[in-house]
């Protein structure tokens, strides 16, 4: 790797405009300040001393002793031209020149802010986040496409991994475990595209999720009962409706002395029990090998002894496998899928085990599925950005050829107030569920009227699938 890939490019900078017009509107100071950067970050590169180097190219860098150098640097070239970078400015010099050598540079301080939930890249001109659930434009950009694509390289390099013509899309892992996914041209057209997706330091518990209205007391009451009588879950969602924080909330409840095995494509589950293996499947290498995939790990982990196998995104043949694996023995196993409702999901578990590559009547599927899943959590992502749990629904048996299902909880939405936010309330249909025998087997109680249904309430009927 050279040294400017280690280091930076001094050019790529246009991203303290954003800072530093919040403090004045003359473009020839902001101007001025960007050349001064440049001519700084230029200066270290060509004048670095052995020590330094040690310093600055070190696979684990300290940000302190590396802004300490920084300043220096700035120092003394503030001594040589006193009016080159006004006094104020040095502290933010010192912390943009060490973004750029040492983090994602334009876009370091969006991955440091915890209001942050995505950040998406649209090429170097345009960088949106989302906070609270809604889509904001930044003022942040990126110099040009050579600057964000150091910034990928970047990202990679830890990884052993690259992106080029020939491989222009990856997905990837950041240290901390946010979940990266980058496409360049000639796939992307208007310039690279970076999409991170965040997560919280502290995983969220139920109180969490409770207090940001994605669900009620009541509901988390029945998920703890059925994550504890061994009830098999699926968690439906469409994209970014927060199902892997559900997954990682409900997951919480397993108790301390099973043996849990984890399997994701990015790991990003954070299990707090201590009996936890985590598996994470790996992409082909540039001779196309070595590829192991989901299923593959789905496989390997039935001969791992696990209490219970946790997948965290099933979207192919894998379905298959996690299925007979909860109807082998390994109840109270939790995966998610994409879907828009509870009905939708089964749907695409049925597309997802056609993928596998066996032909099996459409019977003999849906057979599978009744059996194996006991319970959808339906999460959506409601219009004023919020997620909520929409559906808890028990998936029954076969009639016929058809699937069976009873709503046993849901999300109503009565209106929207002046600030746009949804209005509604969770409630219970007043049906109890097949598997209660199960909570008595494993010693969980909920109170007699768990199930009654809340007033004015309008009871839903399972429907036909």
């Amino acid at each position: 790797m050279s040294l400017l890939t280690r280091l930076g490019r001094p050019d790529g900078s246009n991203h303290q405009v954003r800072i530093f017009a919040t403090k004045s509107t003359e473009d020839n100071r902001v101007e001025s300040y960007l050349l001064a950067k440049q001519r700084v970050h230029q200066r270290i590169i060509d004048e670095m001393t052995p020590s330094e180097q040690t310093i600055l190219l070190t696979g684990h860098q300290d940000r302190t002793q590396v802004e300490q150098i920084i300043n220096g640097y700035i120092q003394r070239f503030a001594e040589e031209d006193p009016f080159a970078i006004p006094h104020d400015y040095r502290g933010q010099m010192v912390d943009d020149i060490v973004n750029d050598m040492l983090g994602l540079g334009p876009i370091e301080s969006l991955h440091q802010d915890e209001t942050v939930s995505e950040i998406m890249v649209n090429g170097p001109d345009q960088v949106f986040v989302e906070r609270m659930g809604k889509l904001e434009l930044t003022k942040v950009k990126f110099h040009d496409n050579d600057h964000l694509m150091h910034i990928v390289d970047r990202i990679l390099a830890p990884l052993g991994r690259r992106i080029d013509e020939a491989s222009p899309l990856v997905d990837a892992r950041l240290e901390d475990g946010s979940r990266v996914n980058i496409i360049i041209p000639p796939l992307a057209l208007k310039g690279p595209c970076l999409t991170i997706r965040k997560f919280s330091k502290k995983p969220f518990s139920v109180e969490n999720l409770i207090s940001f209205g994605t669900i009620d007391r009541k509901m988390a009451q029945f998920l703890r009962a059925c994550v504890k009588a061994r009830v098999n879950i699926l968690v439906s969602g469409g994209t970014g409706s927060g199902k892997t924080t559900t997954l990682n909330v409900i997951s919480s409840f397993i108790p301390e002395t099973e043996r849990i095995v984890t399997i994701e494509d990015a790991a990003e589950l954070r299990l707090q029990q201590t009996h936890v293996v985590t598996l994470e499947s790996r992409p082909a290498n540039i001779e196309g090998k070595g590829q192991i995939t989901i299923r593959d790990l789905v496989r390997n982990a039935l001969r791992m002894r696990p209490d219970r196998i946790i997948v965290g995104e099933v979207r192919s043949g894998e379905a298959l496998d996690m299925l007979q694996a909860m109807n082998t023995g390994h109840d109270g196993s939790l995966t998610t899928a994409h879907a828009n409702s509870p009905r939708d999901a089964l749907s695409r578990l049925e597309t997802m085990v056609l993928m596998s590559g066996l032909e099996l009547p459409v019977k003999a599927i849906r057979e599978q599925i009744s059996s194996a899943i006991d319970l959808i959590i339906q999460q959506s992502r409601i219009r004023d950005g919020s997620r909520k749990i929409t559906y808890i629904t028990e998936v029954q048996r076969m009639e016929g050829n058809t699937i069976t299902t009873q709503d046993l909880f849901r999300y109503v939405q009565t209106g929207i107030d002046e600030n746009g936010k949804s209005i509604g309330k969770f409630v219970s249909t007043g049906l109890k569920p097949s598997f209660f025998d199960k909570f008595t087997l494993y010693g969980v109680e909920l109170p007699d009227d768990f199930f009654d249904a809340d007033p004015d309430t309008r009871r839903l009927d399972g429907g036909d699938y």
